[in-house]
């Protein structure tokens, strides 16, 4: 699998040309070598580092995170404590996610039981994201 064309190698990753595209801008991605036309000619092995970045997004790593686990994935430079650290401090930002999902799951299943569903002027759900914030202030963003 060599002299692949930008899509096939998109495609061979399950990813968008576009971020093919984006992570050769910021350095994920090697930059390909050139047919005589000048087209990008891309290898097994930008397949290969493509689905790792790929399935490191999935799980949620955040692209310098990607960027040094790709740097010791190169050969030689394999350190399997480094990686762990990276690993380890990665699952308490997902185990803190979850926390706080979990909190933010009982609070809406709570106040949406209390919610009639009638033509009620009083609304719970709607009284709960009025009120002030409890518990010193405490900030929930957007998990995405």
């Amino acid at each position: 699998m060599s002299d692949l064309t930008i899509s096939k190698l998109a495609e061979g990753a399950g990813v968008h040309l576009e971020t093919v595209r984006y992570y050769e801008r910021i350095g994920l991605m090697p930059e390909p070598g050139r047919t005589r036309g000048g087209h990008r000619s891309y290898a097994a092995t930008h397949v290969r580092r493509l689905r790792f970045i790929r399935r490191a997004r999935e799980l949620g790593f955040t692209l310098d995170d990607i960027r040094t686990l790709l740097e010791l994935a190169e050969p030689g430079r394999a350190s399997c404590g480094e990686v762990q650290k990276i690993a380890s401090l990665h699952l308490q930002s997902v185990r803190a996610k979850l926390a706080d999902l979990a909190r933010m799951e009982r609070l809406l299943a709570d106040t949406v039981t209390q919610c009639s569903g009638d033509g009620s002027l009083a609304c719970p759900v709607l009284e709960m994201l009025d009120a002030p914030q409890s518990g010193a202030g405490r900030q929930y963003h957007a998990v995405g």
